[in-house]
């Protein structure tokens, strides 16, 4: 057992995962927390269970080379161009702009080397990717304005990190009283290695990643895939760089490739479980006796950080044309803590000498409290009053005499309206949204209002009175049901053709409209076709296939008219379900039997 003595180490890693990581998403601060709390409660500043971070710190750094090779397929070529001005624009001006007020305050405030100011400033300026993300996704605001926003800017840094890993080994060389290289040959070499490997990876990988796919064997693309990785690290190891700038590159290189898919989710689980630990290991270095001794300098100093870069970050969210509101503000608190890379960059500028054991303690600590400061700022952003826009006024409604009007301009109303227009027959279309009535006005022409269609007054401005059909396609079922009793009750002429979400929507509708037919389902006709597809991927006859699909189809819409009877009724709505899924069941076993039969006799005949 002697030769097995890190198995206790490993031990009180696993536990302390398990236990912090669960508890932190719970709590709704994320993994990356999770990880960092583990670590600061394990390690040689907490309870002492693993005294000795450094043994372990070199299979975390490869966590964060995975992470680097990830980053580098995200960054396909056309995906930056689509997205250059938000990442070369707003990227370039947080970064550079809070890089150069925390490093002018670390030089002048503060007394430091400009070298070691500079990456002070820059490490500083970047925020958590992996934090931010996701944040933005359990609060469902990847799509939001600030959202898009610190997405781009989250990429820009992870553009600018790698360049900067790569330089402080050379910064550190030119800064050092006895140099044994000039810059410019150490420069050269980097260059050479860089050169090697994209040139290596342009005409070698693909080819490698093409014979693997043929073997179709998960294990050895698996491997491939690490050895990739774990080669183009240890050449940078060679020549002197930081392995993390290979890894990137390979990414990158790999990044239009049709085998940029496979790759990630190959590597997904060893970057999983080894950034995880490579944040453990940072928190073991988390030294809470500075703290202790020192309160009111570290919060001044976390206090500090926020003030530098939530300005910079606000400033350029009021720059932006599709920000309003609150959005800036929301933007500057995802953003304004530290991030991962912030860790790895003061690693590497301690090892080589631009950072005093007691500079990188301090650092630690302080991107550490600041990136738990991010999902309180998070949510005190969230609480606060949105500035309410100045109502538009409702569109004065000028028409002739429409044939139909369409509540809801959205998806499915705008394709109604336009085959109405292919067709020549005049209608009015009314949507609630400004926005939506803006866009739609640039594609789809004049007949689209500003105007809520459950008023009665904007019904008979728009010629509900003289008008044949009211086509029912706004998406909430609400204001839905709430617009066709409207329109039933003051215009009984009206056809009613109306947009059901589901089943208890349509019931609802169904009581509201001359011909339950006239209630179409949003979802049922895209489901069937995708059914009667799945169908004919299995081997099914096309022709079959939509017999099968018709039979559903029937069964379903007779099953419909017939719980619209019963549908407040739950018992009976559950019994009126498990006999048409048996009387299903014995109508497709019917149909397979008299398909069979003819096929049967079609062999006896040949015999």
């Amino acid at each position: 057992m002697q030769g097995h003595s890190w198995l206790p180490s490993i031990l009180v890693f696993l536990v302390a995962v398990v236990i912090a990581v669960p508890l932190a998403r719970k709590l709704k601060l994320g993994s990356v927390l999770g990880y960092l709390a583990a670590g600061v409660v394990i390690g040689p500043y907490g309870l002492q269970w693993v005294h000795n971070p450094d043994a372990i710190s070199g299979i975390s750094e490869f966590g964060v080379a995975l992470l680097l090779f990830v980053i580098g397929l995200e960054l396909s070529p056309q995906r930056l161009w689509v997205m250059r001005r938000a990442v070369f624009g707003a990227g370039a001006a947080q970064v550079f702009g809070s890089a150069l007020i925390l490093g002018l305050i670390a030089a002048f405030g503060f007394h430091l080397d400009p070298v070691a100011a500079a990456v002070i400033g820059l490490a500083l300026a970047f925020s958590s990717t992996a934090f931010g993300l996701q944040i933005l996704a359990e609060r469902r605001e990847l799509q939001s304005p600030h959202g898009r926003q610190a997405f781009a800017i989250l990429l820009f840094q992870d553009l600018v990190a790698i360049p900067l890993i790569a330089a402080i080994p050379l910064l550190a060389e030119h800064g050092a009283p006895h140099v044994t290289q000039p810059l410019w040959l150490s420069s050269l070499r980097v260059a050479g290695v860089i050169a090697v490997v994209v040139v290596g990876g342009r005409y070698a990988l693909r080819p490698v990643f093409r014979a693997v796919a043929k073997t179709q064997l998960i294990e050895v693309s698996t491997a491939t895939a690490l050895l990739v990785v774990i080669g183009t690290a240890w050449l940078m190891q060679l020549a002197g760089i930081s392995m993390a700038l290979g890894t990137f590159l390979a990414g990158v290189l790999l990044a239009d490739s049709e085998y940029r898919h496979d790759l990630e989710s190959n590597i997904a689980p060893f970057e999983g479980l080894l950034l995880g630990l490579f944040f453990i290991t940072v928190g073991m270095g988390v030294n809470l006796k500075l703290l202790a001794l020192h309160p009111w300098i570290v919060v001044g100093l976390v206090a500090l950080l926020l003030a530098c870069k939530a300005p910079v970050l606000a400033a350029i969210g009021r720059l932006s044309p599709r920000m309003q509101g609150t959005d800036a503000i929301k933007l500057a608190a995802l953003l304004a803590g530290g991030g991962e890379f912030a860790f790895v960059v003061f690693k590497l500028a301690r090892e080589n000498g631009l950072l005093t054991r007691t500079q990188h303690q301090l650092l630690v600590l302080v991107v550490t409290l600041g990136m738990a400061a991010v999902p309180l700022l998070v949510l005190a952003a969230a609480r606060l009053p949105e500035r309410r826009k100045p109502q538009r006024e409702f569109d004065r409604i000028e028409v002739g005499a429409p044939r139909v009007i369409i509540a809801g301009f959205g998806r499915v109303g705008q394709i109604v309206g336009r085959l109405l227009r292919a067709r020549n027959i005049p209608f009015v279309a009314l949507e609630s949204s400004v926005e939506q009535v803006d866009l739609s006005r640039r594609f789809q022409g004049t007949e689209i209002y500003f105007g809520d269609p459950t008023r009665a007054e904007m019904l008979r401005a728009a010629g509900a009175g003289k008008a044949e059909v009211f086509v029912l396609a706004t998406d909430d079922p609400a204001a839905n049901v709430r617009t066709a009793r409207i329109v039933r009750r003051l215009f009984p002429h009206l056809k009613i053709i109306a947009r059901a979400r589901n089943r208890q929507h349509a019931f609802r509708l169904m009581d509201l409209t001359s011909d339950p037919d006239d209630v179409v389902r949003e979802t049922f006709y895209s489901s069937l076709k995708m059914a009667g597809l799945a169908l004919q991927a299995l081997g099914v006859e096309k022709e079959q296939a939509r017999a099968i699909v018709e039979l559903f189809r029937e069964h379903d819409e007779k099953l419909l008219h017939d719980q619209h009877l019963v549908y407040d009724d739950d018992v009976a709505l559950r019994q009126t379900t498990r006999e048409a899924y048996a009387e299903l069941q014995g109508l497709f076993e019917a149909d397979t039997r008299a398909q069979a039969q003819p096929e049967k006799a079609d062999k006896v005949g040949s015999t």
